[in-house]
C-alpha cells in the first residue's frame, strides 16, 4: 500500500450567482498577486536606484521579505485601505494569490543564483484579466457533500452541482483511506473545474509479468513501437480535426474581433466562433490524453520494467516540418504518466540516455552504424545481415538495457562500427559520430583518428 498525493478533478455546473462568485474569488486572487508583486518590484527598484548613487549596502532601504507568511501579514495591515470590498470573498482567495507570488519569486531567485535546473526564469509579471482564472482553498468548509454524489462544497460559494459523479472519491473518504487537503477551482476551455488534492492510500495490483521488460520507442509515424513487436498506431487527432479547425478559424477571421489599439470590442458572432474553436481544441486534447492514459496503464499492468528514451522534445519542436506532428503525439505526457503510475504499482522505469544510439545499433549483433538517415525506415545490418524495422530495432535495444544492468558489463558488451573499423567499445560508452554522444572537451580530430587506429 502506497500513500501518495493525488488529484481528483470534476467539472462544475454553477448557476449564474455561483459563477459570479467564482469569478469574484479568482479576481481577488489576481488582485492580491499583483499588489504584492508591485510592492516587491518597487522595493527592488528603490534599492537599485540607491546603489546607483553610491549608497553603501548597509544604508540601503531594507529588503522586503517575500515569504508567503510575510506577504500575508503585510496584506492584512493594508487590505482595508486598498481593497475595502475584501469581505465579499473568502480570505483564502487573497492568501492563495500571495502564496503563488511567493513561489514565483522563490523560483526566480533560485534560477538567478543557478540553484534551479532548466531554462532561466525571468522576474514575475502581473496577471491580466485574460489570464487563467483560478483560486485555491486550504481552509474552510470545502469538500464533498454527505450522501450526495453530484455536489461539492466551496467556502463562501456554497454547494455547487457537478457534471459527473464524485462516487470514486467519496468511497475512499468513507472508508478512511483518503483525506482532502485542498480544493482549486479554475476556468479552462469554457468550463469551470474543481480539483481536490487528496492524500490517498493506494493498493494497486502488481504487474501481470513482473519479470518481463519492454522497450518503448516513441515516434511520429506510429505512436509507439514495443520491443514485443506490437505497433501502437498514431490516431492523429489534430490532423483529423484540421479541416474543421481551419474552417472555423477562417470564419472567425471574417468577423469583427477585438482590437487593442482602437479598443474595439468583439462581436457576438466572433465570440461564438471562438467558443466553438475552444471546444474543438478541448475535444482534441481530451482524446489524446485518453489514449495516452490507456497505453500507459496497459504498460504498467503487463510489464515489470519499462525502458523509455530521454527525448529532447523541445529541440524536436524547433523543426518546422515536424513540430505539429511531434506536438500531436504527446511524448512528454506519456513519460510523465508512465513514471507516476509505475511508482504506484512498484514497476521499474528506466530512462535511456539521450545519446544512446538505439536506432543505429543492431539488435542482433550489436554493431553500431556511423550514420543513419531519418528517411531510412528499415535497418540493414552489414555485419550479420539483419533486416528489421527501424523502430522495432530501437525498441529491442532499449529493452536490452535492462538485461545489461542485471548482468555483468562483459555480458552486455557490444561492438561499435564507425567507418568500418570495429573497436570493441560498448555503444553506451562510445563517443563521436558513431553514437552522437559529444566527445570529451579538448579531444581533436587527430586524437580521435589515432584512437580508432589503435
Amino acid at each position: 500500500m502506497t500513500v501518495t498525493i493525488q488529484a481528483y478533478r470534476f467539472a462544475l455546473d454553477p448557476n449564474p450567482s455561483q459563477e459570479a462568485a467564482l469569478r469574484s474569488h479568482c479576481g481577488a486572487q489576481r488582485f492580491a498577486y499583483n499588489w504584492g508583486l508591485n510592492r516587491i518590484r518597487a522595493n527592488l527598484e528603490q534599492r537599485r536606484a540607491e546603489k546607483s548613487y553610491g549608497i553603501p549596502s548597509e544604508k540601503l532601504t531594507p529588503l522586503v521579505n517575500w515569504s508567503a507568511y510575510s506577504l500575508r501579514k503585510d496584506w492584512n495591515t493594508v487590505k482595508a485601505e486598498i481593497a475595502p470590498w475584501w469581505p465579499e470573498n473568502s480570505k483564502e482567495a487573497y492568501a492563495s494569490g500571495l502564496a503563488n507570488l511567493a513561489t514565483a519569486l522563490a523560483n526566480w531567485d533560485a534560477s538567478r543564483n543557478n540553484k534551479r535546473k532548466g531554462r532561466p526564469l525571468g522576474f514575475p509579471r502581473c496577471k491580466g484579466k485574460r489570464s487563467v482564472l483560478s483560486c485555491r482553498f486550504t481552509t474552510g468548509s470545502f469538500g464533498l457533500v454527505d450522501r450526495d454524489r453530484r455536489h461539492v462544497k466551496l467556502p463562501r460559494i456554497g454547494t455547487v452541482r457537478t457534471l459527473e459523479s464524485t462516487r470514486k472519491l467519496a468511497r475512499h473518504v468513507d472508508r478512511g483511506t483518503a483525506r482532502i487537503r485542498s480544493a482549486t477551482v479554475s476556468f479552462r476551455s469554457g468550463r469551470w473545474f474543481v480539483s481536490f488534492s487528496v492524500e490517498i492510500q493506494r493498493a494497486d495490483p502488481p504487474s501481470a509479468r513482473p519479470d518481463s521488460s519492454v522497450g518503448v520507442d516513441l515516434g511520429v509515424k506510429s505512436l509507439a513501437v514495443l520491443s514485443t513487436g506490437e505497433v501502437i498506431a498514431n490516431p492523429k487527432h489534430l490532423e483529423a480535426a484540421q479541416r474543421e479547425l481551419c474552417r472555423l478559424q477562417r470564419q472567425a477571421a471574417r468577423r469583427i474581433g477585438p482590437d487593442k489599439r482602437t479598443k474595439q470590442k468583439p462581436s457576438s458572432r466572433w465570440c461564438k466562433t471562438q467558443a466553438r474553436i475552444t471546444r474543438l481544441h478541448t475535444q482534441i486534447a481530451n482524446a489524446r490524453r485518453d489514449g495516452l492514459h490507456k497505453l500507459s496503464t496497459r504498460l504498467v499492468r503487463e510489464h515489470g520494467a519499462i525502458v523509455i528514451e530521454d527525448l529532447n522534445v523541445a529541440g524536436m519542436m524547433r523543426n518546422r516540418r515536424l513540430a505539429r506532428d511531434v506536438a500531436g503525439v504527446g511524448m512528454a505526457e506519456l513519460r510523465r504518466q508512465v513514471e507516476y503510475k509505475a511508482a504506484w504499482s512498484g514497476v521499474k522505469v528506466h530512462i535511456a540516455d539521450r545519446w544512446f544510439p538505439s536506432s543505429k545499433t543492431c539488435s542482433g549483433c550489436g554493431v553500431v552504424k556511423a550514420k543513419l538517415r531519418l528517411s531510412e525506415r528499415t535497418y540493414h545490418c552489414h555485419a550479420c545481415g539483419l533486416v528489421l524495422d527501424r523502430d522495432l530495432n530501437a525498441a529491442r535495444n532499449l529493452a536490452a538495457l535492462v538485461e545489461r544492468e542485471a548482468s555483468s558489463p562483459s555480458c552486455g558488451a557490444r561492438l561499435n562500427e564507425p567507418d568500418g573499423n570495429p573497436p570493441k567499445t560498448a555503444p553506451w560508452d562510445a563517443a563521436g559520430i558513431a553514437t552522437g554522444r559529444p566527445g570529451p572537451s579538448g579531444a581533436g580530430q587527430r586524437q580521435h583518428g589515432n584512437a580508432l587506429a589503435r
